[in-house]
């Protein structure tokens, strides 16, 4: 029965079951060729894994190709999702362990481990390009926001005049 029921699961699908099968099998040897890499790291930044390190985290993670995963207290969540990472509720002194698998894991550790080694701190130029960005950004709600007050003015007299 569950062969069978597999069998239409697969031809659904446009495939039949030896290809389905061969397709899985590819898929776990390819996998088990990489090896699983780990280090521990230590938040060290006083305001904890907050937001903007969360992101400068998962940023680096998203840059590659390695699954990359941290492990805290009883949690282990997607090093790639900052939503994830914030679950950790990482405040200072927390010791984690952040493992790598695929064919840059020990580039992808190395390259996360200088971000807890550095407390997440950005250089200058990232440092004055992240607060001109900033500045544009505030500019432009600024003026996105006179622009819905003055429509808004506008409405309100149109229907008290009615």
């Amino acid at each position: 029965m569950l062969k069978a029921s597999l069998r239409s699961f697969w031809r659904v699908r446009g495939l039949s079951h030896q290809v389905a099968k061969k397709r899985m099998t590819t898929d776990q040897t390819e996998n088990s060729m990489h090896e699983t890499h780990s280090r521990e790291v230590v938040v060290a930044n006083e305001q904890g894994l907050h937001a903007r390190p969360a992101d400068l985290v998962a940023r680096e993670a998203q840059r590659w190709e390695s699954r990359i995963e941290f492990v805290g207290k009883a949690q282990r969540v997607d090093g790639k999702s900052i939503l994830d990472l914030l679950t950790l509720a990482a405040e200072e002194g927390t010791r984690l362990v952040v493992e790598a698998t695929g064919p840059d894991a020990s580039e992808a550790l190395d390259a996360i481990g200088s971000l807890f080694e550095q407390k997440f701190a950005l250089n200058e130029e990232n440092t004055r390009r992240h607060t001109n960005k900033t500045k544009q950004e505030k500019q432009i709600s600024s003026d996105s926001a006179g622009i819905n007050t003055a429509a808004c003015e506008g409405a309100a007299g149109r229907n008290t005049n009615s």
